[in-house]
């Protein structure tokens, strides 16, 4: 097996970047070299960090810890923390303004969505929450922000920080997302299982689709045409057509499905099944499990390369990225669905949770 796994990586191209993996347990940062699928430094972070993105325009790297409220940057470069920003313990989540000026963090016990700047990297507009959030999504002009307590979720105004209006969706919603250049809001109610199609333009519910999982992860192709929906409930994948505002198919994918991933070309599903130690493969054009990679211990991640060449899962539980080439995988027969072998496997630290990849 070894000579045959050496013999893959002399003719394979790595990708010219890094992936910044956030190690929750190990306190730190790996900076993993996609050239040569090695980690070149493990960055220390004051905290367990879980939620890491890097910038698109800007040479920075964003970790969150949230037990201290502290938003990191990274200097790619160096390879060091630059600077902090505190927010208010506890925060939950982060994401980046569209147009890469702000970071927004979401903290449930302050029932906050509070701005930094990139710039100054200091907290500025905080926008007053009307109860517990669980999750947010952002528009270049809104934030949604889902009320798990209350079945309901937010429509808030970012330039004057302020919420808007309320609406109810259903018991125990919490995954929310902008679609169609944030002319739908789609939220996952885990409570009777469902998922809300909410109109902004009239500001109305247009459907509740009855799922057969408690919708928690949520995955929307890139031309927007299909939903991918996982969670607790059932081992499946559940299909939803956003334009059509209907259930098209469930199809089972594995045991404990959780996190997903697109690629683009091939246009390839990746689903992670925690419980089986697992990345289950879906060919998005036929609908169709096609092969199945064993990975590691509790995969809760992935990600994908730009280049379309390698699919990357964090194995929570084992501490490590189990690499999938993804031309492995296009030129297996398609008779029958066939496990496939890593490309590599690299250790990266305790309970690797999210992985931010930047190319160089």
């Amino acid at each position: 097996m070894a000579p045959a796994l050496a013999c893959r990586r002399r003719m394979a191209v790595g990708f010219p970047g890094y992936a910044f993996v956030a190690n929750q347990d190990g306190r730190s940062v790996a900076a993993v070299d996609l050239s040569t699928f090695s980690v070149t430094k493990e960055i220390s972070i004051d905290g367990n960090p879980t939620a890491i993105l890097s910038h698109w325009r800007r040479p920075a790297v964003y970790v969150l810890t949230p037990e201290s409220g502290v938003v990191h940057e990274i200097d790619p470069v160096t390879m060091a923390v630059r600077r902090k920003a505190r927010v208010g313990p506890p925060a939950s989540s982060m994401r980046l303004a569209p147009d890469g000026n702000s970071l927004w963090v979401l903290s449930h016990e302050n029932r906050t969505l509070t701005q930094v700047g990139v710039d100054a990297f200091q907290a500025g507009a905080r926008i007053r929450l009307p109860g517990v959030p669980g999750d947010f999504d952002l528009t270049p002009e809104r934030a949604a922000i889902s009320f798990p307590a209350d079945g309901a979720f937010a429509v808030a105004r970012l330039g004057s920080a302020r919420v808007e209006r309320i609406f109810f969706a259903g018991p125990q919603v919490r995954t929310i997302r902008f679609h169609d250049n944030g002319r739908q809001i789609w939220c996952g109610n885990r409570g009777d299982r469902t998922v809300t199609k909410f109109d902004t333009g009239k500001s109305r519910v247009v459907a509740h689709l009855p799922v057969a999982v408690e919708p928690e992860n949520f995955c929307f192709k890139a031309d927007g045409g299909e939903l991918y929906v996982t969670g607790a409930g059932m081992d499946a994948v559940v299909v939803i057509q956003p334009f059509q505002t209907e259930v098209y198919e469930t199809r089972p994918v594995g045991r404990s499905p959780g996190a997903m991933a697109l690629s683009s070309s091939p246009a390839y599903l990746f689903v992670a099944n925690a419980g089986a130690g697992d990345v289950a493969v879906m060919d998005i054009v036929t609908g169709k499990v096609f092969a199945v990679v064993t990975v590691g211990a509790e995969p809760r991640h992935i990600a994908i390369t730009p280049d379309d060449q390698y699919a990357m899962t964090l194995n929570s539980r084992s501490g490590d990225m189990a690499v999938i080439r993804i031309a492995a995988i296009s030129n297996k027969s398609r008779s029958r669905t066939a496990p496939i072998p890593l490309f590599t496997m690299i250790p990266v630290g305790a309970k690797p949770v999210s992985a931010a990849i930047r190319q160089v």
